[in-house]
């Protein structure tokens, strides 16, 4: 696996795909800096060498209609600001303009390319466009974790056109690396948390890791899809009826290849779904009409701790509450606590997914895990034993 180490960039152009799809404010002011952040090491790199960066990335959704609303001028003084050198700026991603804005840049110095997605070229994968691309630069560099599961011309197509030239960042070999030791390589007990909604979304990453984890913890929603297949009431708790028998075979499953499953004991249920709901603590198998479960309740947390914390590697994957409302948030930040003991105590923990990436950040667990994945699509996919297209290319001889 060859990475930006692997490279000297002492007068060379590094053409660096990075993940800048940030939230804006109304003012057009970065609300989020974090993946502005994590794209820094890569882009350093090449700067301390004595090398001149390009940067590429998408903003938004402009379905290749160019939108000022979604300029990347807008984020060039925060990255700018974050760097600590002064980012150039040039108004398209391709053709005479761009060609010469790069042609003048001088060693350390950093060029920030209009948004790609004002091409539709550029989702599409088109081969012409990715050409046009590859001439911005002497390496390819990938370092945008976010958008390595798409096959567009930035991700995957240039990457065609560096031959031996191109390599994954600082950001993305790291991305990897924790999949693989959760996925292959992670000490044992391994452990799965899987909390969210539905079933249904997590069917193709719950039958891939079976093979590869010694307990798999269950929880939030998909719970009650859990209960209800094994008998248990469930009040008026979300439950996909229609995927009851594939619970069921989940269990069989998971029984045949000894892993350990552990579902919700107790719940909170709340009569109503609002943060100012009547709530009480109950059996999770009977749950009366009119309730629903909102968050785990005290002895499943207690449990749940017990396994979390005898583990070694955890991947967690989805809240196990409706951590958005205060009263039911109890359950996922109990769950934070554990792994942060786990991982205090050397176990290696991954959080990977949005709504668990929002619960650590809100709840102030960042620091507390091993590794907090930038890639909510992307991560899901190599869950699920998916080929990421963009890491294939840098792959591929």
């Amino acid at each position: 696996m060859k990475t930006i180490n692997d490279f000297n960039f002492e007068n060379k152009t590094a053409l660096i795909r990075v993940d800048f799809n940030v939230p804006l404010d109304g003012d057009f002011n970065v609300a989020d800096t974090n993946r502005i952040e994590a794209a820094k090491p890569t882009i350093m790199k090449v700067l301390e060498d004595g090398g001149s960066a390009v940067l590429m990335s998408h903003l938004g959704r402009p379905n290749g209609q160019k939108n000022p609303d979604m300029s990347l001028k807008h984020i060039r003084s925060t990255v700018s600001e974050i760097l600590g050198v002064k980012v150039n700026f040039v108004e398209d991603c391709v053709g005479a303009v761009a060609e010469k804005a790069v042609a003048d840049l001088q060693p350390g110095e950093v060029l920030l390319l209009e948004n790609l997605r004002f091409y539709s070229a550029e989702t599409a994968g088109d081969k012409a466009f990715a050409e046009q691309l590859a001439k911005m630069g002497d390496i390819y560099v990938n370092d945008a974790f976010g958008t390595a599961h798409r096959a567009h011309a930035s991700t995957t197509v240039v990457a065609t056109f560096f031959s031996q030239k191109k390599c994954f960042g600082f950001l993305l070999a790291k991305e990897i690396e924790a999949i693989e030791k959760v996925m292959r390589t992670g000490e044992k007990p391994v452990l799965a948390i899987l909390g969210g909604a539905k079933v249904s979304s997590k069917i193709t990453i719950i039958e891939n890791i079976l093979d590869k984890v010694d307990h798999l913890i269950i929880g939030g929603g998909m719970t009650y899809t859990f209960v209800k297949a094994n008998g248990g009431q469930v009040g008026d708790s979300i439950c996909e009826d229609d995927k009851m028998d594939l619970a069921l075979d989940i269990l069989k499953q998971a029984k045949k290849k000894g892993v350990e499953v552990h579902i919700p004991v107790d719940v909170l249920a709340a009569n109503d779904f609002a943060n100012d709901a009547d709530t009480q603590i109950v059996d999770v198998d009977k749950i009366p009409d009119g309730w629903q479960g909102l968050d785990a309740g005290p002895r499943t947390l207690e449990r749940f701790r017990e396994v979390i914390t005898q583990c070694k590697t955890i991947l967690w994957n989805g809240p196990v509450g409706v951590f958005e409302m205060e009263n039911f948030a109890k359950g996922t930040i109990a769950v934070g606590n554990a792994i942060d003991e786990a991982t205090r105590n050397g176990a290696f923990s991954l959080v990977g997914g949005g709504d668990s990436v929002a619960a650590v950040k809100q709840f102030g667990f960042e620091e507390k895990v091993s590794y907090v994945s930038t890639g909510g699509g992307a991560m899901l996919e190599s869950l699920e034993g998916k080929s990421l297209p963009g890491i294939a290319a840098i792959l591929a001889e």
